[in-house]
């Protein structure tokens, strides 16, 4: 379905899409109605400015991680900024490509539903429907309730903002890990127009568009759309087809009503779907048992991921069709005071088909399909600045309200790839189908506030409070299996306890969570701020919405405990050399308590291990980051991040055992105090440079380079060494000339991605007997990109 079919009436709000259709009317309307083309300024992907005296200086970078509009060098707290023109200039429009320009940040991408953000090692969790993300993620201040929601092309960006830290007294939701906050660009009573067209290598097109002005005196409407798509690179030897590829496109649309300086009302409306062959995975490691049993069912499963090759005789597909509306209003009252109400509806709905890696019927189709809704009301007031006092207070209500369906239809194969030598032919799985509902309400409820004492000219002291209610309702039912023909006792008992129909019943959790902060911060100088705090935050419990070992250690057996986090904070922020260069850097120390994860669960009487969801011990990340950004010349702007980061559990026990371990010993048990954090780069560095000269007639070409590293991390929850990800550095390239044309800017440039064609993966999966899918990252890809601004 394309994006002017919008969405099919069953899942359509009813209230988003009126203003896309008035806005594309409008849009297709353009020059007679306000929204005329005008000069724009000149793009400047640099962060430098032009002082009176022509000289080159940084530009100040405007934030609102405190909840107004600030200085990023004046916010005592470890802060990135991405300006939507450096995310531009580098060709960064997806998420999982965030980690090459962030300090401290590891995405793990296999598709929409299987994503995670990680800040400091905390969050690399596999994806599970019935727990939070350790880093929230906000677009437009809305919490999006799974990472999922933010795999769409990054389209028409302000501003990104990455926080890193528990936050929680002054955003949405509590998180352990960070913020990762996305703004988007606001509607202009100044007109704008921009068109871009992109062409690469393995069928890449991308296109994309904004139109912004006025509608009225009062009223301004800014509409965005693009279209994406690509062959993909990972080559399926069964039947020739091309693979991870595919197609996104999406569409915004806003309203802003301005009819005094006292008051704004911002409506905001988007569209996303996705069509790809996403999540494609390879063998990336295997134990002896798993290449035996291939053997034994006669397929042929490729044993070198680098060749990004697959051997697959099933269907691999994703289906995203994502949405929602948020309304923001904002009073400048009397004596200095501004009242915030911030409205937000969000739907999301994932449909796979996954092939479980072979060329032979041994599972012919599974997957977990996902509908998401959720609603959230904040309201915030904001002091006036320049006391000795000044502070924001607020309330926030969220909920959420998700279902998942598990579905697996076995082939003739099952019993003999996927169960012991006793039991491959008990007919207990081959040719049967299973499928199970799980169901999870959220509702939290949150007041919070922060303020600031100036104690003196230079000295600050900030203290902040949030105080948690949460309320969710759980059930999750396993269906009696359809199909096969279990043989005997023997196979019907077996077919029972891997299939057999389970419902949990009505389940609940509550927790009241605090969080807090206190910082206290110094300017030394003009130039020069330094900051310590600490801060605690909590991640709510969750739900495991599956089966798991719910028949025999009860339906409690599914709950999850909230996360909990301890953080300090020592560091600096400072300009030198007349504004030339921007040095930041700060010391950390976290300890998480009931951190989430897999463990193991042994049934009494049972000799066999289940893995469940729980709060597997505690874990601490401690480390340094750095930023600096210089102007060493004219024309050249250089950027550079990084971080060290060493996170290790303190406590395990009972942790998953690697696949080399399990399948020898199916009933051992694993401690993995002490060992790094599953997801976690110890070291992790990104250089970006850009240089631009002028020559006669307006005409100014740049060329670009970009390089990212990453060191090895654990992959997998078990920390095995056959899914351990080694690490690997990317050199991105450009080349190209800005010039003004007619009314506006051309921007034409080549580039070339990966341009040392480097092996990578974004993430490791736990699979079929003790084996372990990798998802790959992109290969070189070149190409070249028209943008007009007018």
């Amino acid at each position: 379905m394309s994006v002017t079919q919008l969405l099919p009436a069953i899942a359509r709000p009813p209230y988003p899409l009126a203003s896309l259709g008035l806005l594309l009317a409008l849009g297709m309307a353009a020059p007679g109605t306000g929204l005329q083309a005008a000069e724009k300024p000149t793009s400047n992907t640099s962060g430098a400015s032009t002082t009176a005296e022509n000289d080159v200086a940084l530009q100040k970078v405007t934030v609102t991680a405190r909840r107004r509009a600030e200085d990023a060098q004046d916010v005592p707290t470890p802060i990135t900024t991405l300006s939507g023109e450096n995310l531009e200039a580098q060709k960064i429009y997806k998420v999982q490509d965030l980690q090459q320009v962030l300090p401290s940040v590891n995405v793990a991408y296999v598709h929409a539903r299987q994503s995670s953000i990680a800040v400091r090692g905390i969050g690399n969790n596999p994806a599970s429907d019935g727990l939070e993300g350790s880093a929230g993620v906000y677009l437009d201040n809305i919490y999006l309730g799974r990472p999922g929601m933010a795999v769409f092309d990054l389209l028409d960006i302000e501003q990104l903002e990455l926080l890193r830290g528990p936050q929680g007294t002054l955003f949405g939701k509590n998180t352990t890990a960070g913020v990762l906050n996305i703004s988007t660009r606001k509607p202009t009573f100044t007109p704008e127009r921009s068109i871009e067209v992109s062409g690469g290598q393995d069928g890449y097109f991308q296109g994309k568009g904004t139109v912004s002005g006025a509608l009225t005196e009062t009223l301004a409407g800014r509409l965005s759309a693009y279209r994406t798509r690509d062959d993909g690179f990972i080559k399926n030897i069964h039947n020739g087809d091309t693979l991870n590829g595919g197609s996104r496109e999406g569409v915004r649309g806003q309203l802003l009503f301005e009819p005094s300086d006292d008051f704004s009302l911002r409506w905001i409306n988007d569209y996303n779907e996705e069509d790809s062959s996403n999540g494609t995975m390879v063998v990336y490691g295997a134990p002896a048992l798993y290449w035996q049993r291939a053997a034994l069912v006669g397929a042929s499963p490729l044993r070198n991921p680098d060749d990004k090759k697959v051997n697959i005789n099933g269907r691999q597909s994703v289906s995203v069709h994502q949405g929602g509306s948020s309304l923001e209003a904002n009073w400048n009252l009397a004596g200095g005071y501004t009242l915030t109400s911030i409205s937000g509806y969000r739907y999301w709905h994932f449909t796979p088909a996954n092939d479980e890696g072979l060329n032979v019927p041994v599972i012919l189709n599974t997957g977990v399909e996902v509908h998401d809704r959720q609603f959230s009301q904040e309201l915030r007031l904001a002091s006036p600045t320049g006391g000795a006092f000044d502070y924001v207070v607020g309330a926030y209500v969220f909920n959420q309200n998700l279902g998942n369906k598990t579905f697996t239809e076995y082939g003739p194969l099952a019993d003999l790839f996927l169960l012991p030598a006793a039991f491959n032919a008990s007919g207990a799985l081959s040719n049967a189908s299973s499928k199970a509902n799980g169901k999870v309400v959220t509702d939290s409820y949150a007041l919070f506030g922060q303020g600031t004492w100036h104690i003196t000219d230079r000295l600050d002291f900030t203290a902040g409070l949030r105080g948690t209610y949460e309320e969710k309702q759980a059930k999750v039912e396993r269906f009696a299996p359809q199909g096969g023909s279990p043989v005997g006792a023997l196979g019907q008992g077996l077919r029972n306890q891997q299939l057999g129909a389970y419902n949990s019943g009505d389940l609940s959790l509550h927790n009241a969570a605090p969080s807090g902060l206190l910082s206290l911060s110094y300017r030394f100088t003009d130039d020069l701020l330094g900051y310590a705090s600490l801060s605690h935050g909590e991640k709510s419990g969750g739900v495991n919405l599956a089966v798991s070992s719910a028949p025999t250690a009860g339906a409690d057996s599914l709950l999850v405990g909230p996360e909990r986090a301890n953080d300090a904070e020592l560091g600096f922020k400072s300009t030198w050399l007349d504004r030339r260069l921007q040095l930041n850097a700060n010391l950390f120390w976290t300890g998480i308590h009931g951190y989430q994860a897999t463990t193991l669960y042994q049934a009494p009487g049972s000799a066999q291990l289940v893995q469940v969801l729980a709060n597997a011990g505690s874990v601490r990340s401690r480390g340094l980051e750095f930023e600096a950004t210089a102007l060493p010349i004219r024309g050249l702007t250089l950027n550079v991040n990084g971080s060290y980061n060493d996170v290790t559990y303190l406590s395990f026990k009972d942790a998953p055992c690697p696949g080399e371990v399990s399948t020898v010993n199916p009933n051992a048990v694993c401690d993995l105090t002490g060992e790094r954090v599953v997801g976690a780069s110890k070291w992790i560095g990104n250089l970006y440079g850009e240089y631009t000269w002028q020559l006669a007639n307006g005409i100014r070409p740049y060329i670009d380079a970009g390089y990212s590293y990453r060191s090895a991390a654990e992959g997998t929850l078990d920390n095995s060494k056959l899914s351990r990800i080694d690490g690997y550095g990317l050199l991105n390239l450009a080349a190209g000339v800005r010039s003004e044309l007619g009314d506006g800017q051309l921007d034409a440039s080549v580039w070339v991605k990966n341009a040392t064609d480097t092996d990578y993966y974004l993430a490791a999966f736990a699979y079929i007997n003790g084996a372990y899918s990798a998802s790959v990252g992109a290969p070189r890809t070149a190409g070249v990109t028209l943008r007009y601004d007018f």
